[in-house]
C-alpha cells in the first residue's frame, strides 16, 4: 500500500470514525445508525455575512434496524469501503466505475445492492456531507469538462505544464484539482476570467486576450463543473486573483454567475470550498443593448419559462441588491435576451478588443 499524504490520511480517518461509531453501537446493544445532514431546500439558507448558500443544521439518522432505512444504511457503507480502498491504493475512479464496483447480488437473493447509478450517486453525496469531505478527496472524479489558458505554470500530478503554450486547445481542467494533484507555480496573471461558453472562450484564446491582459481564461461549457469551480476558487483564495464571470444575458447566465459567486442549492454543503463571494459579473447586461448599440434583430424573444425563471430570481436573497433587481426587471420588461455572440454583430473581435476592455477599465460590473 502506498504511503498516504496528510490529506488522504485525514480522509481515511474520517471514514474509519464513521464505521467505529456503528461498531460501538453494536457492541453496546444499540441500533446502529449513521447521522447525515439533511440535503433539502428546507435545510438551505443564505448566509448574508459570508455571502454563501449554506446547509442548515438539520440532521437525519439512518438506522440499520429499520425496514425503510436498512438498504440505504448498507449502501452507505459499501460506498464508504470502496472509497477507503481507492484512497489507500492511491487510485482514482469515476462515479460510474464506483457504481459497478459496489453493485452485486446479495447472497442467494435476487436483490442487488444497487439497481441503477441513480441510487449510488446520492449515497456519494450523503457520504460527503456525513464525513465533511469533498468527493474529490474520496478519489472520485466526474467527466472532464472545462479548459484553461494563461500566464501561469502548474504542476499536474508531478508534470510541469506551461499554460502560456497550450495552442488553440488549452489545458483540460480535470475533475480533481486539489493541492496534492494541481500545484500553482510562477504566474503573471492579474485576474481570472470565467467564460460561459467554449466558443466564446476560443475567441478570447485566438485573439490572445490572456496575453494582452495578463489574465487566466477558463470556461466550463455552460454550468461550470465541480473541478472548474474548485480550481477558480483556489486561484482566487491562494493567488488572490480577482474573478470575473462572462455569461449570456438570460436567466441561465445570471444563474451561472450566482452559482460561481455563492454556491448552489444542490451543493450547499460545498459552498465554502467552491464559491467565490467576490466574483464580479461582466456578462451582457440588460442595458448593454443600448450602451453598445446592438441591433434589434440579434435579440431572442424570451419564452414563458424564461420569464417565470427571471421572476423567481427576483425573490432570491442573493439577487435582492437594487442593481440586480433593476437588471432582472429590465430583462422581464423588454421580453428579450441576448447571447454573448450577439456582440459579433459589431465585429468578430469586438468582445475582446472593445466590449470587455471597456467594462473592466470603467469598472462596469455587477456584484
Amino acid at each position: 500500500m502506498p504511503r498516504l499524504d496528510p490529506r488522504d490520511r485525514k480522509t481515511t480517518e474520517k471514514i474509519e470514525r464513521l464505521a467505529e461509531g456503528v461498531l460501538r453501537a453494536v457492541k453496546g446493544g444499540r441500533n446502529p445508525f449513521v447521522e447525515i445532514p439533511v440535503r433539502s431546500l428546507a435545510n438551505v439558507r443564505f448566509d448574508e455575512k459570508r455571502r454563501l448558500i449554506q446547509l442548515g443544521s438539520q440532521r437525519q439518522r439512518r438506522y440499520f434496524f429499520n425496514v425503510a432505512m436498512a438498504r440505504k444504511f448498507m449502501q452507505t457503507f459499501l460506498v464508504s469501503d470502496a472509497c477507503k480502498e481507492l484512497v489507500e491504493s492511491g487510485k482514482t475512479t469515476s462515479i460510474r466505475d464506483l457504481y459497478y464496483m459496489t453493485k452485486h447480488t446479495i447472497g442467494e437473493t435476487r436483490q442487488n445492492t444497487f439497481e441503477e447509478q441513480d441510487e449510488s450517486d446520492p449515497i456519494i453525496e450523503d457520504l460527503e456531507v456525513a464525513i465533511d469531505a469533498l468527493r474529490e478527496e474520496l478519489h472520485l472524479f466526474a467527466s472532464r469538462k472545462g479548459t484553461m489558458v494563461g500566464p501561469i505554470t502548474i504542476r499536474d500530478s508531478g508534470d510541469t505544464i506551461d499554460l502560456r503554450r497550450m495552442g488553440s486547445g488549452g489545458w483540460g481542467v480535470p475533475s480533481i484539482v486539489e493541492e496534492n494533484v494541481i500545484e500553482f507555480g510562477r504566474h503573471e496573471a492579474k485576474y481570472v476570467l470565467l467564460v460561459e461558453k467554449d466558443a466564446v472562450w476560443s475567441r478570447f484564446n485566438e485573439d490572445r486576450f490572456w496575453k494582452r491582459q495578463s489574465c487566466i481564461i477558463v470556461h466550463g461549457g455552460g454550468q461550470p463543473p465541480r473541478g472548474v469551480r474548485r480550481l477558480v476558487r483556489r486561484l482566487n483564495a491562494e493567488l488572490k486573483l480577482p474573478v470575473y464571470v462572462l455569461v449570456d444575458n438570460d436567466p441561465w447566465g445570471f444563474y451561472i454567475y450566482s452559482v460561481v459567486k455563492q454556491g448552489s442549492i444542490n451543493l450547499a454543503y460545498e459552498s465554502m470550498r467552491m464559491a467565490v463571494p467576490d466574483a464580479r459579473f461582466v456578462g451582457l447586461s440588460s442595458f448593454d443593448k443600448s450602451a453598445f448599440r446592438l441591433p434589434p434583430n440579434v435579440a431572442i424573444k424570451m419564452d414563458d419559462g424564461d420569464v417565470s425563471r427571471a421572476r423567481q430570481m427576483l425573490a432570491y436573497p442573493w439577487f435582492k441588491a437594487r442593481q440586480w433587481q433593476r437588471e432582472i426587471q429590465e430583462m422581464i420588461d423588454s421580453g428579450v435576451k441576448y447571447e454573448l455572440e450577439a456582440l459579433s454583430r459589431r465585429g468578430i473581435s469586438f468582445i475582446t478588443e472593445e466590449y470587455l476592455p471597456k467594462k473592466l477599465r470603467d469598472r462596469e460590473w455587477l456584484e
